[in-house]
């Protein structure tokens, strides 16, 4: 049910680095991590980038939205500094630039697809898949990415346009028509946040025979209740305190 890596360092480093960029990855890699969540979005001119926000504030300097601003307006804006100093002049990158990165290191991933509204949600899916899909063109079953959304739109435009890659449908609270999306997504799994899941939808979610993944656990005990209940992996943004393989042979 679920062949891939169980802890994934979430946004590429946690929190000890500026989320979405190459100097997450190589924080999550320091700490033994092979295997990153990742978000990414749509710019105005259609380039898909790793973003999490919407809208500038927070991780990029300045105002405006991100869908409303073209790669050349963002490419050279400081994406570290707001997190420490020391990753002063940290760009964003490109989703082919965050692929390639990954590639070349052996890091497994998981793409979230996060359309900036929900005009763009079938745009950024199918851009989303199909730039995975020429990286990993040839290889199959647990050396391809799993594309993950909040949007069941985004994740039917990835499947028409790049079936062979495996879907995940990611909710917040698990709807009882959990299993008739996913079955409509041919989906692999379910992510769900860990703070609404209970014993009983863990056995529901594993007794249907997909993978049941959870978003955002930063700590050891709670990660070990999760799995006594079925779970399968997890995201963290404690990379610091939770190993890479701490679930290996468990």
């Amino acid at each position: 049910m679920w062949p891939y890596p169980r802890i994934l360092a979430h946004r590429g480093g946690g929190t000890l680095a500026p989320e979405n960029t190459l100097a997450g990855f190589r924080c999550g890699l320091e700490h033994g991590y092979r295997a990153v969540e990742f978000d990414v979005m749509l710019t105005r001119d259609d380039l898909p980038i790793l973003m999490h926000d919407p809208q500038r504030g927070r991780t990029l300097p300045g105002e405006g939205k991100i869908a409303e601003s073209d790669w050349a307006q963002l490419r050279d804006l400081d994406a570290g500094a707001w997190l420490d100093a020391r990753f002063a002049g940290e760009r964003i990158c490109t989703l082919e630039q965050g692929l390639d990165f990954c590639l070349a290191e052996g890091i497994w991933m998981n793409v979230e697809i996060k359309p900036a509204a929900a005009e763009l949600a079938r745009r950024t899916g199918e851009l989303t898949a199909q730039a995975v899909a020429r990286r990993f063109a040839g290889k199959s079953g647990a050396a391809l990415p799993v594309l993950s959304s909040f949007s069941f739109e985004a994740l039917l435009a990835a499947k028409e346009v790049a079936p062979a890659l495996p879907r995940a449908y990611l909710v917040d609270v698990i709807a009882e028509d959990w299993q008739a999306r996913l079955q409509q997504l041919q989906a692999v799994a379910l992510h769900t946040n860990h703070k609404h899941l209970t014993p009983a939808l863990a056995a529901a979610v594993k007794a249907a025979g997909v993978g049941l993944f959870c978003y955002t656990v930063n700590d050891m005990a709670r990660a070990e209740e999760i799995r006594q209940w079925g779970v399968d992996a997890f995201c963290t943004d404690r990379i610091d305190l939770i190993a890479a393989d701490a679930w290996v042979g468990r």
